[in-house]
């Protein structure tokens, strides 16, 4: 901008976020005209609602001296929009302060109908802004520079990016657009999410009966949520082994959450221990009593269940018999150890 006298400073402005096009409404501050449409939007500040926004105030000293700086914004927006951020305020002779006009939009601005202008019950979204540099001078400030630009508050929009070049450039469609990105996006997005409402683990409590129907798996009342969610997303699983010893683990490790302990080879030492006391019958020769010889001939069809636990987790014996009951062969028969480990 052209100053009818000698300033001692000079202003260059950076907006952080440009708009798309150049809006064609007219600003309380009136543009001069032949400016190019390019000058006009890299002298103009996009604003969303919601999100922060910026604007790079760079001022130069032009004299052989120290300046006192101090920067004013006003225009015809809310002034609690706009902060100055600054790291100081003195210029040495050919140096140059940096500060930053941060603008921040209340995110319900295209809700508020207190926002309508009463002359015209519209919506008002282009506004101005003037930043003038004062130096300070004997106790008082005086103006020696000032500069405009424009802003303009318009909500956002992914779905412009999808049109050509031509029509992004024009500031109405931006806006029109946005009317039906508004109508569609909740679909979109419920469309995106629609798999975690049919994994049960983070589907709605609500839709759990829903799940487990779908998997013929009875809802008992006994178990919390955490516990059917897991039983509901493994039932399929848990059908496929029923009747055998990964069957019957499984099932005990989604009740008692105890570790399935597969990088261990020997049964006897897991923590849900599943073992069978039966031998190879009459040894001739070395044998080892429990493992491949036992006294007596042992119990057909028995076998033995030992979980290893520690006092904070409490288990329902009674429950875990139930497990026990369902998932083993009909005509087998068991015991169950229970051991607390401190």
């Amino acid at each position: 901008m052209i100053q009818a006298r000698y300033s001692p400073v000079s202003v260059q402005l950076t907006p952080m976020r440009i708009p798309e096009a150049a809006p064609k409404a007219n600003l309380a501050s009136p543009v001069p005209g032949g400016i190019a449409t390019e000058t006009i939007l890299t002298r103009s500040l996009l604003l969303h609602p919601g999100e922060p926004s910026e604007m790079v105030v760079q001022v130069k000293n032009l004299e052989q001296r120290t300046l006192q700086v101090r920067l004013q914004v006003k225009g015809n927006f809310p002034i609690n929009w706009c902060q100055i951020g600054t790291e100081g305020y003195e210029i040495v002779p050919g140096g140059q302060m940096d500060a930053v006009l941060y603008f921040s939009v209340p995110a319900t601005f295209f809700e508020d109908q207190q926002a309508l202008s009463p002359e015209k019950d519209r919506l008002k979204l282009d506004f101005f802004c003037q930043v003038s540099v004062h130096i300070e001078s004997g106790g008082d400030l005086e103006q020696v520079q000032f500069e405009e630009f424009g802003l303009y508050v318009r909500p956002y929009s992914a779905y412009i990016n999808f049109l050509p070049t031509l029509y992004r450039e024009v500031d109405f469609i931006g806006r029109f657009i946005q009317i039906f990105e508004q109508t569609v996006q909740p679909v979109v997005q419920s469309f995106n999410v629609m798999w975690a409402n049919l994994d049960p683990l983070t589907a709605p409590q609500a839709l759990l009966p829903f799940l487990a129907h779908w998997v013929a798996w009875p809802i008992d009342p006994i178990w919390d949520i955490s516990q059917q969610r897991r039983l509901i997303r493994r039932a399929v699983e848990l059908y496929r082994w029923r009747g055998t010893r990964k069957g019957l683990r499984l099932y005990l490790h989604l009740y008692t959450n105890l570790p399935l302990d597969e990088d261990r080879e020997l049964e006897a030492d897991k923590h849900i221990s599943i073992t069978e006391p039966f031998g190879q019958g009459f040894v001739i020769g070395e044998a080892k009593l429990g493992e491949d010889a036992v006294l007596g001939g042992g119990q057909a069809y028995h076998f033995v269940v030992r979980l290893r636990t520690h006092p904070s987790n409490n288990l329902d014996e009674n429950l875990v018999r139930k497990i026990i009951e369902q998932e083993k062969p009909a005509f087998s028969t068991y015991d169950l150890f229970i051991e607390v480990n401190g």
